[in-house]
């Protein structure tokens, strides 16, 4: 809460009036006591006699008010006592009951942040010790006191916060009497931090030299951030205050007022002078355009004014406003009071009302990258959105949500491929086994494959995948299939690929040798177990040596049966088929795609924290009539003259209840994607299992079609947007909470349309669910925001 308060003294009584808020305002009178004029007098005099020398002014020496010489004790014994009086005559002005309104309404406006109390006054009123006045104490509030002018012409213009390096203009002017070493020492402690120019007189300058020198530093394009003054320093009424810039020679500030002007224009905002009476030099430059000047209100001792500006200017250092740096250097005063009585008393801080206070901001590539440091509601969101990203649960359900819009817009944009289906999908289900009388379909009775690769073979089908385990015996049917395969490939060199599965340390469990069902020599058989929303990759290794995906060896056959005359199945070959598969890939394949597509390393270690980064997904956005035709095995033996669509053949359940390594393992939940197509394009009843053969179908078909769409991590998406926000909250923190939606709504509608169109143009899948709502929760108000107390702060008002 920010507070005015103006005091006004018209002979023996004071106006005080306090403003706030949108215009609202008390106003009270109070007889001003003409004892507390005798007591400032009386410390006045006090604080002369007991410092009497090398003051930062030329004060003459003060004359003893009793008369006699005092010892050491006896001026600091006086001044001590003349302090407590003042300050208690003050206190008690203070406490009057007329006042009482005013202090109410000051320290019981809040008791959690602090209160800002600017004052103004003129006159003998300027010089009391405002800022002792005990508001907090009374009402257990924090308040902040600082003094503004009476008169302020311009209005504060905000200007934008620069990121570069701050600048400092130092000017150390007439030494005379003084030690400025220290300050000149202070000084360089803020060149970490800042860029501190100084500028001394010289012995061989002119007056009208060393003026033009501060002239043309102050104009300087480059700009300042702030001005620091040391040396001697006095009030003028006419001239705005006096600086001591060399021996004899002396500056007024209206002097360089047109210079002030274009370093304020050029980014000047605060300035300190360490040195006496400033209260001229602190109203005038506050009407230049200053933001905050600090000044001392009395003639300074030369150490007391080393003693604060060393601590004023740590505080600056380290990144404190300057209204933390005067309330830290006036309590190390305060503290030294036995050395330093009533020091704590002279500096004054001027300050426009509705400027921002002063401070050295971090600067450079470090600082900057701190300030993206989350708060913590900041810290909180981040990590539940991160925690979200990597679980294997939440990833699933958005990828299955994601693929399902994409298929929307496809439909709606007709953004469908022209292609006819590479694969024949022939599905053994309920009806098939019904006309075939197997009324205990696992294992399945191998005979009736025996009978339907005869039908395929017969139908022309050049290859074949057959997704059922040969790992187990069938003694009585084990040789009708194996001479069916056989008599196949010494026919028709027609190519067969069998299922298996992967154990723990990679090997393949496929056929069973003893079976002579097939031969590494003239048959393939690759994994079918994986994950259902994601492609099977090629392994680490450089080959399919010991595993293999059966969908790629399928993509791969078919590459090879439409691109090489040489490489056929050969009954009585003693190579290894799968071998020289990828020997001739790595031949023909002239883009390297079906030899180099792999996970990379990082992806293949993370995989076993359930994370699937970069490994492409299914893309069940296509609709299942354009990855295969599916035929029920039935209708091969019912309808002879049947010509395949494809001669890619994948045999597998149809959805029969019994299907997989355990029952109903091979039945899966339909992915969105594939319900959607299924209704609109009338590819089966909704309630239809979605098999894995269904999943090997989309999978080889990717291959065929060389189109892997890859994701892009949630969890990337998320650090990046919170990173982009947090970047560019400096420039959203004024923002009204209708343009925040409209930040969240326009970008994230042109961010969606991008993405649904990148999937489909470069088949890259880039997040889009929770960064979005990382962009809601960081942009929208948060419980401590004052929009959500919006309505207590009008009630506030009204009171």
């Amino acid at each position: 809460m920010k507070f005015q308060l103006e005091i006004q003294q018209i002979e023996q009584i004071c106006l005080f009036k306090l403003g706030w808020g949108q215009g609202q305002q008390i106003s009270t009178i109070v007889p001003y006591p003409d004892s507390l004029s005798e007591k400032y007098r009386t410390w006045q005099q006090a604080y002369l006699n007991f410092y009497q020398q090398d003051f930062r002014a030329r004060v003459p020496k003060p004359k003893n008010p009793l008369g006699q010489i005092n010892l050491p004790q006896d001026r600091y014994r006086q001044l001590v006592q003349a302090e407590a009086e003042l300050l208690t005559e003050f206190q008690r002005w203070l406490r009057r009951e007329e006042l009482y309104e005013i202090r109410a309404k000051i320290a019981g406006s809040t008791k959690k942040d602090p209160v800002k109390l600017f004052l103004t006054c003129s006159g003998e009123l300027e010089r009391l010790p405002w800022e002792t006045w005990s508001l907090g104490s009374e009402f257990g509030a924090v308040v902040a006191i600082a003094r503004s002018p009476v008169k302020i012409t311009n209005s504060y213009q905000a200007k934008r916060a620069s990121t570069a390096k701050p600048r400092i203009l130092a000017i150390l002017g007439d030494d005379t009497g003084l030690d400025l070493a220290s300050d000149r020492n202070s000084l360089d402690t803020l060149k970490q931090v800042a860029e501190v120019v100084l500028i001394t007189w010289k012995a061989q300058q002119s007056a009208s030299e060393i003026k033009e020198q501060i002239q043309q530093a102050l104009t300087d394009a480059q700009g300042w951030s702030a001005l620091f003054f040391a040396g001697h320093s006095n009030e003028t009424l006419l001239t705005g205050g006096e600086l001591a810039i060399a021996p004899n020679i002396a500056l007024t500030v209206r002097e360089i007022a047109t210079e002030l002007k274009i370093a304020v224009a050029n980014g000047l905002r605060f300035a300190l002078f360490n040195s006496c009476c400033g209260l001229t030099i602190a109203n005038t430059l506050i009407d230049l355009g200053l933001s905050q000047v600090a000044v001392m209100r009395e003639p300074i001792h030369n150490q007391v004014a080393q003693v604060f500006v060393r601590n004023f200017l740590q505080a600056i250092g380290n990144y404190q406003d300057v209204h933390q740096a005067m309330v830290r250097a006036t309590k190390e005063l305060q503290q030294q009071h036995l050395t330093y009585p009533s020091a704590y008393l002279i500096p004054a801080l001027f300050c426009r009302p509705d400027a921002p206070l002063y401070r050295i901001k971090p600067w450079g590539w470090r600082q900057q990258l701190k300030k993206l440091l989350p708060n913590r509601y900041e810290a909180i969101v981040a990590s539940a959105l991160c925690l979200l990203s990597l679980m294997p649960s939440v990833q699933n359900y958005l990828l299955d949500k994601r693929t399902v819009v994409q298929a929307v817009y496809r439909d709606l944009t007709g953004q469908l491929p022209n292609i006819s289906p590479p694969i024949t999908l022939v599905h053994i289900d309920e009806q098939s086994l019904r006309n075939a009388g197997i009324n205990q379909p696992v294992p399945l009775d191998r005979s009736y494959l025996a009978s339907l690769i005869e039908r395929l073979v017969a139908s022309d089908a050049q290859i074949i995948g057959i997704d059922y385990l040969f790992d187990r015996t069938q003694p009585q049917n084990d040789p009708i299939l194996a001479q069916s395969i056989q008599q196949a490939v010494k026919q028709q060199q027609t190519w067969f690929i069998f299922g298996a599965y992967q154990q723990i340390n990679g090997q393949e469990v496929g056929v069973l040798p003893s079976t002579n069902i097939g031969s590494p020599y003239w048959t393939l058989q690759g994994y079918v177990d994986g994950l259902p929303n994601y492609m099977s990759l090629l392994p680490e290794s450089a080959s399919c040596s010991q595993a293999c995906p059966f969908a790629y060896l399928l993509a791969s056959v078919e590459k090879i049966s439409r691109t090489s005359t040489q490489l056929k199945p050969n009954i009585e070959s003693q190579a290894n088929l799968r071998n020289s598969i990828s020997d001739q890939i790595a031949l023909d394949d002239q883009d390297s795609f079906l030899p180099s597509v792999r996970l990379p390393t990082l992806s293949s270690w993370l995989q076993y924290l359930g994370q699937q980064w970069w490994r492409p997904i299914q893309d069940y956005s296509l609709p299942a009539d354009l990855v295969y035709h599916r035929l029920p095995a039935w209708q091969l033996f019912e309808q002879p003259d049947l010509e395949l669509n494809s001669k890619t053949i994948i045999i597998g359940s149809g959805g029969y209840p019994e299907a997989g390594l355990t029952p109903g393992s091979d039945n899966l939940p339909t992915p969105s994607a594939i319900a959607y197509w299924r209704t609109r394009r009338g590819l089966g009843v909704e309630t239809t299992p979605f098999t894995g053969s269904e999943v090997l179908a989309y999978m080889t078909q990717h291959w065929i079609s060389r189109r892997l769409v890859t994701p892009i991590p949630d969890l990337w998406g998320v650090l990046l947007v919170l990173l982009i926000l947090k970047g560019s909250k400096l420039y959203l923190t004024n923002v009204n909470f209708k343009t925040k939606w409209l930040l969240i709504l326009l970008p994230t509608t042109a961010y969606g349309l991008i993405v649904l169109q990148l999937y489909i143009s470069q088949a890259i899948l880039l997040p889009w669910l929770l960064p979005l709502c990382a962009a809601i929760a960081y942009l929208l108000p948060k419980p401590t925001d004052p929009s959500f107390k919006l309505g207590s702060s009008m009630t506030q008002n009204k009171n």
